[in-house]
């Protein structure tokens, strides 16, 4: 019997106010790179997040795929664990939130080869995401995946049960 897929994501955020005061937040996802997801939009942006093995922890995995994709270092902060959701692939995703600003300017996509056209026997480097967008929890629930969407909502609710608290 074989392991289920693991995979493992880092989702940055950072810290809005809706007009009517509420703390809100923006998002860090990702578009998927490569030619199959080279015209959608809509379901075709991630968290940036990798598969890892049994010899790895989903932190490390979240760490080491954060700095592959985007070619940045993971900032410093406190992670929040968002959980996991399993994806219509049947694979289980588990997210962190994680507070901070990131220069867009600095990001440099991982990369991946594969041979395209199928079948020609022609091997193509394709970043692992192509670009890169801050996006409100609306914007990025047309995005994302759909097993990917409730990791913005746990945030979200995260971070207005913090701001609503009196430690807050």
């Amino acid at each position: 019997m074989s392991r289920s897929r693991r995979s493992a994501g880092l989702l940055l955020f950072r810290v809005t106010e809706e007009a009517a005061g509420e703390r809100d937040v923006e998002v860090l996802i990702g578009h998927m790179g490569g030619p199959f997801w080279a015209g959608r939009e809509e379901a075709a942006w991630s968290v940036p997040k990798g598969e890892y093995g049994p010899d790895e922890s989903a932190e490390a995995a979240a760490r080491r795929e954060f700095t592959e994709e985007l070619g940045v270092p993971v900032p410093p902060g406190e992670w929040i664990a968002l959980g996991e959701s399993r994806q219509r692939s049947g694979k289980t995703v588990t997210a962190w939130g994680l507070e901070a600003e990131l220069d867009m300017a600095s990001v440099v996509p991982g990369t991946f080869t594969m041979e395209w056209p199928r079948g020609s026997g022609v091997q193509r480097e394709f970043p692992e995401m192509d670009r890169f967008a801050w996006c409100t929890p609306e914007q990025a629930a047309e995005r994302l995946i759909a097993g990917q969407r409730v990791f913005v909502d746990r945030l979200r609710t995260h971070v207005r049960r913090a701001a609503a608290s009196p430690d807050a």
